[in-house]
């Protein structure tokens, strides 16, 4: 009895030997992996220095070339060889010793904010306020603080390893940047991790399936007194969108939908001639985004019938739907090497995170079924896409930290 109970304890603990051993503990002991992460404890305000300086670039949708320039600059000078591919992706590579293979890091350019938008950074009490300074100052100022670790404690890895920043990720960008950037490394790819906001408190390993349509309506216009009754694009898109909200939105799978912009119309007093409304559309589930569509399609096919039979004229009205973005949903397996890399990251940290679904730069890789998460940079954040966007630095090194250990743990460090 007491050989099976001796037995069964060295059973018992080796399991748990097992289970308790963290490959991130070797790479972490390896003396420039040391360095580079005390040169993440020592210079997080260079970080966030970097970080203010990208922030008051402006960078609108499809106008990132300024804060490209930028990023392009400091990356040289952290030791990447740096390019600008043709969509304006900023592209620093640090070459590996092994193969073809490439960890692709990314942090997106692009804001949400449009031309003339103030972006002059704010320090309040301890943080730091602007439009865009956590999404995606947080990502830009990250990747360029990981590069420069690298550069300072002489790193060097088996996998080759690309930081960019690239274009594209916000509202009608349709993730263009990254679908450039996937084109080009297509099977080279072993893995991407996109670094965008401040949390570390998850790992985003499904990407969120959204489309964005933009539906016009376009009329005879007219005097709003000598020709009253004419069919109205603005009153027929108000029939389409309170016809369209009247539909069955599942809470499982989670689904929303947002009619995010409308304009039209020249003056107060005339029947405009043309109208449009801008919508999103989002669902953990691509069928389900396939019925919205559809259901959207309806609901202002009918609409502008309905405003037609109400009007005094025979004139038509033109209705145009144009989808301006897709964003495919995609999910990493359990078994990734990609999230054993971030689970041993945050074991050896002590950080606690849990999985999560969102609309990132992952969303595509995922799709393709090539690893990818979505990570933040450390430090806290909030009032995303607002003017009071804010952004506290206070123990920013875990990001960092949490990033570098993920990647050299799938890109390998070489002696």
């Amino acid at each position: 009895m007491k050989v099976f109970l001796w037995f069964g304890m060295l059973i018992l603990m080796a399991t748990f030997t097992a289970r308790a051993a963290n490959p991130v503990d070797s790479v972490a002991q390896d003396k420039r992996v040391a360095k580079a992460l005390s040169w993440l404890d020592n210079n997080t305000a260079w970080i966030t220095d970097q970080q203010i300086a990208i922030t008051e670039i402006p960078a609108p949708e499809f106008s990132e070339q300024a804060r490209g320039a930028y990023m392009a600059k400091i990356l040289s000078a952290t030791g990447l060889s740096v390019r600008t591919d043709s969509v304006g992706n900023v592209i620093g590579e640090r070459a590996g010793s092994l193969g073809k293979d490439v960890v692709l890091i990314v942090a997106h350019l692009d804001t949400v904010f449009p031309a003339g938008t103030p972006v002059s950074v704010k320090h309040v009490q301890g943080r730091l306020e602007a439009p865009g300074i956590s999404d995606d100052g947080t990502g830009l100022a990250t990747i360029i603080g990981l590069a420069r670790a690298m550069n300072e404690a002489k790193l060097k890895t088996k996998t080759t390893v690309i930081f960019c920043a690239d274009v594209g990720e916000e509202g009608e960008g349709n993730l263009r940047g990254i679908r450039e950037l996937v084109n080009t490394y297509k099977d080279r790819l072993r893995a991407v991790i996109a670094i965008d906001g401040a949390a570390t408190d998850y790992v985003t390993t499904l990407g969120l399936g959204s489309r964005r349509l933009e539906i016009s309506v376009e009329g005879p216009g007219g005097h709003s007194w000598s020709d009253f009754g004419a069919p109205n694009p603005i009153t027929a898109l108000a029939r389409g969108i309170v016809e369209f909200s009247r539909i069955r939105i599942p809470e499982d799978p989670r689904t929303t939908f947002n009619f995010g912009m409308i304009s039209g119309g020249n003056s107060v007093n005339s029947i405009p001639m043309a109208a449009e409304v801008k919508v999103d559309l989002r669902s953990e589930d691509e069928t389900e985004l396939s019925r919205l569509e559809s259901e959207l399609r309806k609901a202002f096919a009918t609409a502008v019938g309905e405003e037609m039979a109400s009007a005094s004229t025979g004139t038509p009205l033109k209705l145009k739907i144009n989808v301006i973005g897709v964003r495919p949903a995609g999910k990493l397996p359990d078994d990734s090497p990609l999230l054993a890399a971030i689970e041993n990251a945050d074991r050896y940290l002590g950080n606690r995170s849990r999985l999560e679904r969102s609309s990132t730069d992952a969303n595509l890789p995922l799709s393709l079924g090539i690893p990818a998460i979505a990570i933040g940079g450390g430090g806290n954040g909030g009032g995303a896409h607002s003017l009071h966007e804010w952004y506290d630095p206070a123990g920013r090194e875990l990001g960092l930290k949490r990033a570098l250990l993920t990647i050299l743990a799938i890109a390998g460090v070489s002696s």
